[in-house]
């Protein structure tokens, strides 16, 4: 059975692996918070044994009457002494981590506002203006990146497994998170508070850039809209103007300045959509677009499924383009 119980334990941990587990890291970060777990582990396994130790040295190998000293140095030794220098060892071990990971002068600033159910991202420039993207973070390799977190309405927590630690988000309140990537990739990122019927549906990714790709790419992201290159995607923008999208959802450089939704600038060169629930395919926008509140309950975006086919197209083909 014990055999049996240790094979279950080790095919359960070759699964801990990919782009949002905690055992894979992927920065200097998630590395730190890995150790962590592993010297926990140990510091944990090491009291269990010692307290185990004694209760079969007591009750089996010694069973007879002890001395009431040698049975007060046991107790208060290894069930007060012992437990009180391991915790504390391994307190001192762990509290000097948590600065570097809250802290990140001088570096890139991103705020990150959690929203019911998507995520808003702002990237702070040396002049203190702001780029604005949705539902995905880019961040460069080999600099720490400050996160200013904030909630809308109700806790959040934010936290990408392969990257660093959890934080929870807290309307009201400012709570920071810093990050040093060191391995270019897309990790995956979730919501880890229970913040209502779409929880489960509100995730990001996270693509990590060489510095000189991430400069270009905060450059292009920088710019307005891309113009419409084609009739359907002309049809599509004016689809778009028609059924009002512009007052909830913003698109630099046109009309649409909304702010209730996400930033829709650039989506067509995001990785995902719906907060990470689709992967962008010209499928996935309209099935997004004509079924929202049934793919995410209780979203404030209504389903859309009145549009005709055509006209649907033209506006997944409108939204594609801007890139």
């Amino acid at each position: 059975m014990r055999l049996m119980l240790i094979c279950l334990s080790l095919l359960a941990l070759s699964a801990c692996e990919g782009r949002q587990s905690v055992l894979n890291p992927a920065g200097r970060d998630a590395q730190e918070v890995l150790s962590l777990i592993w010297v926990m582990f140990g510091g944990a396994v090491l009291l269990w044994l010692t307290l185990g130790a004694i209760f079969v040295y007591v009750t089996r190998m010694e069973p007879r009457e002890m001395p009431r000293r040698w049975g007060e140095m046991l107790i208060v030794g290894g069930g007060v002494i012992f437990p009180v220098i391991l915790l504390g060892a391994l307190l001192t071990y762990s509290l000097p981590m948590m600065k570097p990971q809250r802290d990140a002068k001088p570096g890139l600033k991103v705020h990150i506002t959690a929203e019911q159910w998507w995520w808003r991202v702002d990237y702070e420039l040396p002049d203190g203006s702001r780029v604005t993207s949705a539902n995905e973070l880019r961040l460069p390799t080999g600099r720490r990146t400050g996160l200013v977190l904030n909630a809308h309405k109700v806790i959040h927590a934010f936290w990408v497994p392969a990257l660093g630690g959890k934080v929870d988000m807290i309307p009201g309140r400012e709570t920071y998170l810093s990050f040093l990537p060191e391995e270019p990739g897309i990790y995956r990122g979730q919501c880890a508070e229970f913040c209502g019927a779409s929880h489960a549906l509100m995730a990001f990714e996270t693509v990590v850039m060489t510095p000189e790709d991430f400069a270009e790419w905060l450059t292009a992201e920088a710019e307005a809209a891309t113009a419409p290159a084609s009739g359907e995607a002309v049809r599509g923008a004016q689809v778009f103007a028609r059924e009002g999208c512009g007052a909830c959802h913003s698109v630099r450089g046109t009309r649409a300045v909304g702010q209730v939704g996400p930033d829709l600038t650039h989506v067509g060169s995001r990785k995902s959509i719906g907060a990470g629930i689709l992967n962008g395919s010209e499928e996935d926008f309209a099935r997004f677009i004509a079924h929202t509140e049934s793919l995410k309950p209780e979203v404030a975006m209504p389903s859309y499924d009145h549009i005709a086919p055509e006209d649907l197209r033209a506006l997944v083909a409108y939204l594609e383009g801007l890139t």
